[in-house]
């Protein structure tokens, strides 16, 4: 078990980035860690930016992590995964959506919203270990494309296995079960099936 590990979501409202942040902290639980989540920037409406920290340790006495610290990075959106690239540490693990959701941050600023080969240019500098999906995409095939988050999650849970980040057994089983609980039983069958594409997509 490694002494602690810092995560860094970000995204906006309406993409499930608070719910994803719920299921990494109970992930962690179940991993025999302490966990604690802070979200510190968080407007409700859709498109407004929600950033979220969750930290997993033997011992944890704030959820809060300093710039440069993040070992895991998971990005909702393109623009609010750039705003965030100067928190994670060298060599971070980072899974970006591509999809294309202008957050309020741009548009009320007219910034010029980021391709993906600026995106991947700029990931590039800083980590060698990002992996970028089209969550929204692969959602839509399954019928609901809010399930985009779970299908982020199931990616994130295969990618942490490959780096054999945590030290400690967390199979997709402990990462599914934690989901279903926080969905309706009528939406439990598309989060698995969300789940697990976005494992494939790894492979």
């Amino acid at each position: 078990m490694r002494d602690s590990i810092n995560f860094l979501l970000a995204g906006v409202g309406g993409q499930g980035t608070i719910l994803a942040s719920d299921v990494l902290v109970n992930v962690g639980l179940a991993g025999g860690y302490q966990a604690k989540q802070a979200e510190v920037h968080g407007m409700s409406q859709r498109g407004g930016s929600v950033t979220s920290y969750v930290r997993w340790g033997r011992t944890v006495y704030s959820p809060l992590v300093g710039g440069g610290e993040v070992d895991v990075f998971l990005a909702f959106e393109k623009a609010e995964a750039l705003r965030s690239l100067n928190q994670l540490r060298p060599g971070a693990l980072a899974l970006i959506n591509l999809a294309a959701i202008e957050p309020v941050t741009v548009t009320s600023s007219g910034q010029a919203y980021p391709n993906d080969e600026t995106l991947k240019q700029k990931f590039t500098q800083v980590t060698s270990k990002a992996m970028y999906v089209d969550g929204e995409a692969i959602a839509t095939g399954l019928g609901n494309i809010r399930a985009a988050n779970v299908v982020l999650l199931g990616t994130l849970s295969a990618l942490m296995e490959g780096e054999d980040l945590t030290g400690v057994e967390l199979p997709a089983e402990i990462w599914l079960n934690i989901i279903t609980e926080r969905v309706p039983p009528k939406y439990v069958e598309l989060n698995r099936q969300a789940f697990n594409a976005g494992r494939k997509a790894v492979t």
